[in-house]
């Protein structure tokens, strides 16, 4: 059995106001990080995920309890002692002149270098290794500010990989990506735990990707509790829909996605096989219609695709027309639907 990377012990977190007074955000946490694993700390906008994240990394105090890394407690130790155990990759971009990606990452081993921040042998080993190990070597020499923002942020993680950290933290780390390169950093960060043997903290906006990659979800609800277990745990009690429920948007825990309220417009039946009649599906949802699979409904569409190309066809009292696309079947429904109100 692994043995806890970090603990926390009653932990209550919070910030004083400016008239002093404290304010707690999240009282009694009692949670725990076992290595290789990644987490996913989740939670509408203001629910505490940043405060709880300085927190954990020692750059926030708490307002009760305690947080035990690797046995000591965080706020016992010093500077580089604790970053030798612990890395954070932030959100915000840092100025970083006109160094290239191979110095800002050879950065991360200042906790062991000597008062010159000379490098040894061993130092520049890991920095390649870092480098290496989220597939960025073609990088090294550039300048980081000539990089993109998925290239800037895989280096920000090798920098902290190159600290050789116990526990590393990100706040937001997809937050200006692309959603092939969300992808690609969360799919980077869960083999790096796994092949570490560290214990990865993330906060994210990204809750698809979290219930598909994460091992465990620490789920921040609005009445400032903490709720953790794996992803399916936490749809299946429906705290996670809960969580997320709002007006015009809800979680629909039998597909494992997020609905959008739509007025209903009416019925439509629908027939057809393939990938082309399950994208029209998509569409006449997305636009108001429930689809059905009967041809009782007063609108039929049928998905005529047995030749290329595909076509639509539209029976609607006793008429039937075709359309060479889904754009254009809507146009048509639109027309009808508006007619008939």
């Amino acid at each position: 059995m692994n043995h806890p990377i970090l603990n926390t012990n009653n932990l209550t977190i919070g910030y004083k106001t400016p008239r002093g007074r404290t304010h707690i955000v999240v009282a009694d946490i009692c949670a725990s990080l076992i290595p290789g694993e990644l987490v996913c700390l989740l939670g509408a906008n203001g629910a505490g995920k940043s405060t709880l994240l300085r927190t954990l990394a020692g750059m926030q105090p708490p307002i009760h309890g305690t947080v035990e890394l690797l046995g000591n407690d965080i706020y016992n130790l010093a500077p580089q002692e604790l970053a030798k155990l612990l890395s954070l990759v932030l959100t915000e971009k840092i100025d970083v002149g006109m160094l290239c990606a191979e110095t800002l990452v050879s950065m991360g081993r200042y906790p062991y270098t000597d008062w010159w921040g000379n490098l040894t042998a061993k130092d520049e080993k890991i920095v390649q290794w870092a480098i290496a190990s989220v597939g960025s070597l073609h990088l090294a020499k550039r300048n980081v500010n000539q990089l993109s923002d998925g290239e800037r942020q895989k280096i920000m993680i090798a920098r902290a990989l190159a600290q050789e950290p116990a526990l590393m933290l990100l706040d937001e780390p997809t937050a200006f990506l692309d959603l092939p390169r969300r992808v690609e950093i969360m799919q980077l960060l869960r083999r790096l735990g796994q092949q570490t043997n560290q214990a990865i903290l993330l906060s994210t906006h990204d809750l698809d990707l979290a219930l598909r990659l994460a091992d465990k979800i620490w789920l921040l609800t609005a009445d400032g509790s903490l709720e953790i277990g794996a992803p399916e745990d936490l749809v299946l009690n429906g705290i996670f829909t809960e969580t997320f429920h709002s007006e015009g948007v809800e979680f629909d825990a039998s597909s494992g996605e997020f609905r959008l309220h739509t007025p209903i417009r009416g019925e439509i039946s629908l027939l057809g096989e393939g990938i082309e009649t399950l994208w029209t599906k998509r569409a006449l949802q997305r636009v108001g219609f429930v689809v059905v699979s009967d041809s009782n409904s007063s609108i039929t569409v049928e998905v005529v695709n047995a030749i290329a190309p595909s076509f639509w066809q539209v029976t609607y009292r006793n008429t039937v027309s075709k359309y060479q696309s889904i754009y254009e079947l809507i146009q048509f429904l639109d027309r009808i639907t508006e007619n008939k109100e």
